[in-house]
């Protein structure tokens, strides 16, 4: 996985800004991978609002809710000093890896029909 080089925070930004453009509501899966907390989901099939990477503070955003009177409130999930970021903007996924090791995982679904 990956159409952006890790170590490339350039491209990070281009990646994510692309990735929000292209799947600005669909549905998203934030995975949190931690070896002392160990795999959690903190977001699951919730609407896509946005990703970004600021360089300013060092850190990867991504957002879902906020668009409808379904999902009114926006969670920021943050990955705070990311060493590696992975995006894979066919297939709509991406990977934020902090320091510690501590790993995001973002899946993306296609919109259903209806």
């Amino acid at each position: 996985m990956a159409d952006t080089s890790t170590t490339d925070r350039q491209g990070w930004v281009e990646g994510l800004d692309r990735l929000t453009k292209d799947r600005e509501g669909q549905d998203v899966t934030i995975e949190v991978l931690d070896r002392s907390f160990g795999d959690q989901t903190e977001a699951e099939r919730l609407p896509f609002a946005y990703t970004s990477y600021d360089p300013k503070d060092d850190v990867v955003i991504v957002a879902v809710g906020g668009r409808s009177s379904s999902y009114p409130v926006v969670l920021r999930h943050m990955v705070t000093h990311p060493s590696g970021v992975d995006i894979d903007l066919d297939a709509g996924a991406f990977r934020a890896v902090e320091q510690d090791g501590t790993t995001t995982l973002v899946s993306f679904f296609p919109p259903s029909g209806g």
